[in-house]
């Protein structure tokens, strides 16, 4: 027996050597970091701007490797493409300057060892200066009164609510809501999450990305302490089964392009007045605290986000993150739009440039910041290739109602949690 727990023993010993060689590493072998010459990547007109790249293997500075870079304005052709050594870990590549508002762009990538790394860095020239390229229509407000009324007076909301137990939380309860938004048919479903405990809350609307993917029931504004409304835009109940989502997913495929020929016929007037009167449902909820509404979302989320909040006099705050659909004739003014990148490389819409550019008027997002009359948080990152920083800096400087604009350079089309907690907390200091 006694030699039977010396064999075990042994044998323990000896795994537990093999898995100390073999363990998984702590970190990357091949670490860089690059560092611009203006720590906040802010520059003024002719500054000049550069990058330093940091480059170890194992901890030890890399020697003699090559690094290839181009640079230029965003989402533009490069206008410098070059390559430098690294020497002693370091290299220096240079971005240039502007005469011009916007951004310059950098990418970069070398290899070791048959591995390739790469980056990108952007730098931004006075964006305060940044103006939208997209006209205003004389008509505007008149249109979007008038398209508002028109559905209120024409088509109810209909709510269907179906309670979803098989959703809750301990702390949350869930329920799908359908609701009309549209003639044919047309209609967005959410999922609406309130807390269980007893009482008025604060509602907010929490609008989607782009793409018609399945949503999923969210519970963070439940435990803030709000009624939130997560909604789809295309009519696609999230509770459907696979093949009939599937099936529902083809018939929107590329419906940012569809009927770009006329305002009234474009496919985001419904959306558009859908999210706007989804406001209204949530006001309507006997849980409602009477006066606390709000909206937050990224991307085409951050767009409508802008859009409720300026269509929707309910509105309270809202939070908006990196809004696509935002001054998106950029590219027909030499200069980035916002997503989904009409006009890029003389392309994007399958209608006359003009009958394009005249309905997207209606339906940028730049033309509707210049309506917000309420508090919002704001955040994007220098290094999205989505939504361009050109474009969210054109709509957040065309706002002139209050305004918190969190900035982080090195994020691209994505956020830190940490900025998810700041704009939470901001939200939850505008309830009253």
């Amino acid at each position: 027996m006694k030699q039977i727990c010396i064999s075990i023993l042994c044998l323990c010993l000896s795994q537990a050597g093999v898995w100390a060689q073999i363990s998984k590493p702590k970190r990357e072998y091949v670490e860089f970091l690059s560092v611009t010459n203006h720590a906040n990547r802010n520059y003024a007109l002719g500054d000049t701007a550069f990058v330093t790249l940091y480059a170890y293997a194992g901890g030890l500075p890399l020697d003699g490797i090559s690094v290839r870079y181009a640079v230029g304005n965003e989402m533009m052709p490069a206008d410098r493409t070059d390559s430098v050594l690294l020497r002693d870990g370091k290299a220096i590549l240079p971005i240039g300057t502007s005469r011009e508002p916007g951004f310059r762009a950098c990418n970069f990538r070398f290899e070791v060892a048959g591995k390739e790394y790469k980056d990108l860095v952007k730098v931004a020239y006075a964006p305060e200066q940044i103006r939208p390229t997209v006209p205003y229509p004389d008509d505007f407000n008149t249109f979007w009164t008038r398209t508002l009324q028109e559905a209120e007076r024409t088509i109810p909301l209909n709510p269907v609510v179906t309670r979803l137990p098989q959703h809750d939380t301990d702390n949350a309860e869930v329920s799908l809501v359908k609701l009309d938004c549209g003639p044919n048919g047309r209609c967005i479903y959410g999922y609406l999450i309130k807390p269980k405990a007893e009482g008025n809350y604060p509602v907010i609307l929490y609008p989607p990305g782009a793409g018609s993917k399945r949503i999923v029931p969210e519970y963070d504004y439940a435990r803030a302490g709000f009624i939130s409304l997560k909604i789809e835009i295309h009519g696609l109940s999230p509770e459907l089964p696979d093949a009939a989502y599937q099936e529902g997913q083809k018939a929107v495929e590329a419906y940012m392009h569809k009927g770009l020929d006329a305002p009234e016929s474009y496919y985001y007037k419904d959306v558009y007045v859908g999210c706007a009167r989804a406001i209204d449902y949530l006001c309507s909820l006997p849980e409602f605290d009477g006066k606390n509404v709000g909206v937050a979302g990224g991307s085409q989320g951050g767009a409508l986000t802008i859009v409720t909040a300026a269509l929707n006099s309910k509105v309270t705050f809202f939070a908006s993150f990196y809004p696509a659909l935002s001054d998106v004739t950029g590219f027909l003014h030499g200069r980035a739009g916002g997503w989904p990148k009409f006009f890029r490389n003389g392309k994007g819409t399958q209608q006359s440039t003009d009958s394009a550019v005249r309905t997207l008027s209606y339906y940028d997002v730049a033309n509707f910041a210049r309506q917000l009359k309420v508090p919002g948080f704001y955040s994007y990152g220098y290094n999205d290739e989505t939504c361009s920083p050109t474009s969210v800096s054109a709509v957040i400087n065309s706002i002139t109602a209050p305004k918190l604009v969190v900035i982080t350079p090195t994020s691209g089309h994505w956020r830190f949690t940490e900025t998810n907690d700041k704009a939470m907390e901001w939200m939850k200091r505008q309830v009253k």
